[in-house]
């Protein structure tokens, strides 16, 4: 399994400017774009298969590519909300579509998987790193969607980058944003 790839980015972020200023409870317009970019800069810390909370926040699309068809093949993020494609290099390594009717959506304690429908089987592929490549949605959906504690923590991630460097308020808000986000980690089973 190779690392995924993340195709189309989320259209906003999980916080917007207006909601961090307000936060940081400035009122004038100077700093915008180092706010901004520091809510991008936390939203990254959390956010996608590089984030620490292994998960999509806003809907985004990725894809996952595989050597090989298996039983079921794992997705490497949460939530994921729609499988938008299954494609496969076929034995004569031309690049065929499945039918989205010949599989489907799981998703269990371990994660997000696709497994073929029950009654059908996964062609043959040609022997290449990536053989099999799904293309799937994935996050909680608009802003809103998110939830209210990875949002808080993303608020919180802003503020200690706005403030600077205090060492006893580094340490209270890193282990406020650690307990926020705690319930969202994807942890492997």
């Amino acid at each position: 399994m190779l690392a995924p790839v993340r195709t189309v980015a989320p259209a906003t972020m999980p916080v917007s400017l207006s909601e961090a200023k307000a936060h940081l409870r400035v009122d004038h317009d100077d700093q915008d774009d180092l706010i901004t970019a520091q809510i991008k800069a936390a939203t990254a810390y959390l956010d996608g298969w590089s984030g620490i909370l292994g998960r999509a926040l806003i809907t985004q699309t990725w894809r996952q590519e595989f050597g090989r068809f298996a039983d079921h093949l794992p997705l490497p993020l949460a939530p994921v909300t729609a499988i938008d494609s299954v494609s496969y290099f076929d034995a004569g390594n031309v690049q065929q579509v499945l039918d989205p009717g010949l599989y489907a959506l799981h998703t269990d304690a371990c994660g997000a998987h696709v497994e073929p429908q029950p009654g059908n089987a996964w062609p043959a592929t040609f022997r290449r790193a990536d053989a099999v490549s799904i293309i799937f949605t994935a996050g909680y959906g608009a802003a809103a969607d998110v939830p209210e504690p990875i949002r808080q923590a993303i608020l919180l991630i802003v503020q200690r980058l706005y403030d600077g460097a205090d060492t006893e308020i580094d340490v209270s808000i890193e282990r406020t944003v650690h307990a926020l986000i705690a319930p969202y980690r994807k942890s492997p089973l």
